[in-house]
C-alpha cells in the first residue's frame, strides 16, 4: 500500500472516529431501524414460489449490505457473484451457476419494466450495464433461475432479475459519501404528492479515481423523474431517467508484466483506454382492472450511446501503433408489453391465466469497432448499421389442484428479424428466425411448512446479428467465415424444496441441470463474446437466512457447478471462465443502542481459463463490513471497508496471447487479470427528511 494511499485512509478513520466519539457522548436516542428482510419467495396468487431458486429480496435487505458499485445490488440474488474487469463506468462482470457470463450473456435484467440486456452490442451480445441505477430507489429484486417462465425470454436461461422502484419513497432521502481514492458521491431523493399521485424526484453525482496507478478520474450523473397514480390494480406510472459517464480504464494486464517489474498489480499497459457512456430512457407502466382480470401494459423508449477505448494484446497485432481499439455502439430501444391475467376454474381448481406479448426493436445507427492509437483512430475493421426486432408471445397457466399440489405450465413463441447493413458488403443481409419454449413446473406442499418443486422448460439466447449474416471476416476478408445461429436452444431442469420447518429459519435447496447448444465466450484479441461449443452445466444450490434473535440476521449461500462442454474436441471439454463454486456467509446486526452493522464474505472458487484445465484461475475470498450509528430516527452514519483484510485477489483472468516488446522476447499466451480493488474505506452520512 502506497504512503499516500495510507494517509487517505487514516483521515477517513479520524473522521468516523471523531464522529463516534460524539455519538458515544450523547444519550441514546430510540430509533427504528428497518428490519432486515430478506424473503425466500414471493405470494402469487395460487399459492408461493414457482422454484426453489425464485424468490424477492426487500429493500430493506438492499440498503443493509455495503455495496462497492451499483451493480452490486444483483450480487444479492443467491449464487451470483459480481465483479469488474475495467473503469467503474463499464458493466459489471456477472459469475452465476457456472457461468461467466461476461457482462450479461445468460441473465437477463431489467429495471422499472425496462430490458437492460443489449442485443448486438458493441462490447458483447448481452451487455447489461446497470450502473444508470440509483440504489437507494430500489423497492424490491425479484429473481427467478433457469428457463422455466413463459415471462422470461432472450438472454434469461440462467435466470433474470427484475428491479422495482418504489413509487412512493419510504422518506425522502439525502446523502453524501466520501472515501479512499477520491471517492466522492452525492445523491438526494424526494416523492412529494402532486395532484392524485406522487412525483418521485432523484439525482446522483460520483467521481472516483480508484486505487489505479493512472487514476480513473470516473465521474457520473444520474437523474430520475417519475410521476405515479393508483395502486397496483389500478394506476400507472411515467418516468424519465438520465444518465452521463466518462472513465479512463485499467483493463486486465499480463501476469508477465507484474512478475517483471514493468507494471505494479495496478499499473496499466495502456494508459489511454477508457469509455463514456449515455444512457435517456422514456417509459410507461400501467394496470387496469377489467372485469376478473388485470391488464397490464409497459413501453418504453431508450437513447443509448457507448464508446469504449481497449487494448488487451498490446502489441501483438501491431508493433508500431499498438492494439488499442475502439467499440461504439449508438442505438434507440422501443418497447411494448401488453398483457392480460385473469382468474377462473376448471371444476374446483383455482386458475390463474396470463397472455401477453414482448415486442422491441432496436435501431442501431451505428455498431463499430475501430483501431486506434491514444483514442484517434486510424482504421475501420467493420462499422455496421443493424436493425433488430422480436416479438415474443407467451401464455401461461398457475392451476391449485387441491391444497398440496399445483402446476405452472407455459408456452412462449419468440420471431426475430435481423437486418444488417455492413461497411464490408458481403456481410450485410437479412435473416430471420423464430423458436418454441415450453415449460412446466410441478410443486407439491406444503406439508409442515414444506413444499417440493419440479421444474423443466425450453429457453434460448439470440447470437448477434452480424453475426448470422457474417461471410468473410472483417480483419481478414480473404478468409471466408461461416454464420452463426441466430437463435440458440437451451434446456434446463430442476429438483428443488424449500422450508421453514426450523423456528426462523428459511432454508432452499435446489438439484439443477443445464444444457446449451451453443456458448458464448469472450474473446480477448476483439473484446466481444463469440459462439462456441454445445455445454452442460449441472450443479447444487443451498440457500439459509436465520433470525435467530430480533436484531440478528445470518445468511449463508453455496452453490457448486460443473461446467464441460459436450461437443468433443481435442482442446478440451473444460469451459473457460466457469467457476466451480461461489460461497457468501453474512452477519447483519440491527439496532444494538442505536448501533447497526453487516459483515459480508465472498468466495468464488477457481476456474479453468483455457479447454484442457492446464492453466487455472485462482479463488479468492473477499470480505466487506459496515459499521453504523443513528444519531435519531432520521439521521445515521456509517463506515463501509470493502476488502477489509486488504487480500489481494483478482476479480477476473484470463488466458489468451499477448506482446509488450522490451518485456517479453516473443508473443506469448500469459495469464491476464484485473485486480479486486484493496481495502476501501467509505463514511456516508444519511439524513431522511
Amino acid at each position: 500500500m502506497d504512503r499516500d494511499q495510507t494517509r487517505r485512509e487514516a483521515r477517513v478513520l479520524a473522521v468516523v472516529l471523531a464522529f463516534t466519539a460524539a455519538a458515544s457522548a450523547r444519550a441514546h436516542e430510540p430509533t427504528e431501524t428497518p428490519e432486515t428482510q430478506v424473503i425466500g419467495h414471493y405470494e402469487t396468487a395460487v399459492g408461493s414460489s414457482d422454484a426453489a431458486s425464485e424468490g424477492t429480496v426487500t429493500y430493506t435487505r438492499i440498503d443493509s449490505v455495503p455495496q462497492l458499485r451499483p451493480g452490486e445490488v444483483i450480487q444479492l440474488v443467491p449464487g451470483m457473484a459480481v465483479t469488474q474487469h475495467s473503469g467503474d463506468g463499464k458493466a459489471n462482470q456477472y459469475f452465476l451457476r457456472g457461468y461467466n457470463l461476461d457482462h450479461g450473456t445468460d441473465f437477463a435484467i431489467w429495471v422499472d419494466g425496462m430490458p437492460v440486456n443489449m442485443p448486438t452490442h458493441a462490447h458483447g451480445q448481452g451487455y447489461a450495464d446497470i450502473n444508470f441505477m440509483i440504489p437507494e430507489l430500489v423497492q424490491g429484486l425479484d429473481f427467478l433461475k433457469g428457463p422455466y417462465y413463459a415471462t422470461e425470454g432472450d438472454f434469461s436461461s440462467a435466470g433474470a432479475a427484475h428491479i422495482r422502484y418504489f413509487d412512493v419513497l419510504p422518506s425522502n432521502i439525502a446523502s453524501v459519501t466520501i472515501g479512499t481514492d477520491n471517492y466522492l458521491r452525492a445523491m438526494a431523493a424526494m416523492s412529494p404528492e402532486v395532484g392524485a399521485g406522487h412525483l418521485l424526484i432523484a439525482a446522483e453525482a460520483k467521481g472516483y479515481d480508484g486505487p489505479w496507478v493512472v487514476p480513473e478520474d470516473m465521474k457520473g450523473y444520474k437523474a430520475v423523474l417519475r410521476y405515479t397514480q393508483g395502486d397496483a390494480a389500478n394506476g400507472f406510472n411515467v418516468g424519465l431517467m438520465g444518465y452521463k459517464a466518462t472513465w479512463d480504464s485499467t483493463d486486465q494486464i499480463p501476469q508477465y508484466a507484474v512478475d517483471s517489474g514493468y507494471i505494479s498489480r495496478f499499473g496499466a499497459i495502456d494508459p489511454t483506454d477508457g469509455g463514456q457512456t449515455e444512457r435517456y430512457s422514456l417509459n410507461f407502466n400501467g394496470r387496469k382492472t377489467y372485469g376478473s382480470g388485470t391488464f397490464g401494459l409497459d413501453a418504453y423508449i431508450i437513447r443509448y450511446k457507448l464508446d469504449l477505448w481497449s487494448n488487451f494484446t498490446f502489441f501483438l497485432d501491431n508493433p508500431t501503433r499498438g492494439d488499442q481499439f475502439q467499440q461504439s455502439d449508438n442505438r434507440t430501444v422501443y418497447g411494448l408489453i401488453p398483457s392480460y391475467t385473469w382468474a377462473s376454474k376448471l371444476g374446483g381448481a383455482d386458475m390463474t391465466n396470463t397472455i401477453g406479448l414482448q415486442a422491441r426493436y432496436d435501431d442501431i445507427s451505428n455498431v463499430a469497432l475501430y483501431s486506434t492509437q491514444a483514442r484517434q483512430i486510424w482504421d475501420t475493421t467493420r462499422q455496421d448499421s443493424v436493425k433488430e426486432s422480436s416479438v415474443g408471445l407467451y401464455g401461461q397457466n398457475a392451476t391449485q389442484w387441491n391444497r398440496w399440489f399445483r402446476t405452472l405450465l407455459g408456452l412462449r413463441y419468440d420471431h426475430y428479424d435481423f437486418n444488417v447493413d455492413s461497411s464490408i458488403p458481403v456481410n450485410s443481409g437479412k435473416v430471420n428466425a423464430d423458436i418454441w419454449s415450453p415449460k412446466a413446473s410441478l410443486i407439491f406442499g406444503p406439508w409442515h411448512q414444506t413444499e417440493y418443486f419440479v421444474n423443466a422448460g425450453y429457453g434460448f439466447h439470440s447470437n448477434d446479428a452480424r453475426g448470422t449474416t457474417i461471410r468473410v471476416d472483417p480483419k481478414d476478408p480473404t478468409t471466408a467465415v461461416a454464420p452463426v445461429d441466430p437463435l440458440v436452444r437451451t434446456k434446463g431442469a430442476e429438483l428443488g424444496v424449500r422450508t421453514e420447518i426450523i423456528p426462523k429459519l428459511q432454508s432452499s435447496l435446489a438439484l439443477w441441470i443445464l444444457t446449451q447448444d451453443s456458448e458464448l465466450l469472450f474473446t480477448g484479441d476483439a473484446g466481444t463474446t463469440e459462439p462456441s461449443r454445445a455445454s452442460r452445466r449441472q450443479g447444487i444450490e443451498w440457500i439459509n437466512y436465520y433470525r435467530p434473535l430480533p436484531w440478528l440476521f445470518l445468511d449463508a449461500e453455496l452453490a457448486l457447478t460443473k461446467a464441460r462442454f459436450t461437443q468433443a474436441d481435442p482442446a478440451g471439454d473444460y469451459i473457460p471462465g466457469a467457476p466451480n463454486a461461489v460461497a457468501t456467509l453474512g452477519v447483519t446486526v440491527d439496532n444494538i443502542r442505536n448501533w447497526f452493522g453487516t459483515l459480508q464474505v465472498r468466495y468464488i472458487g477457481e476456474r479453468p481459463l483455457i479447454e484442457d484445465n492446464s492453466v487455472r484461475a485462482d479463488s479468492s475470498t473477499i470480505t466487506n463490513m459496515r459499521v453504523g450509528y443513528a444519531f435519531t430516527p432520521k439521521v445515521r452514519l456509517q463506515l463501509d471497508v470493502f476488502n477489509l483484510f486488504n487480500v489481494a485477489a483478482d476479480d477476473i483472468a484470463y488466458y489468451y496471447e499477448s506482446f509488450i516488446p522490451g518485456v517479453i522476447p516473443a508473443p506469448q499466451n500469459a495469464v491476464h487479470f484485473h485486480p479486486a480493488e484493496p481495502r476501501q474505506f467509505r463514511l456516508t452520512l444519511v439524513a431522511q427528511f
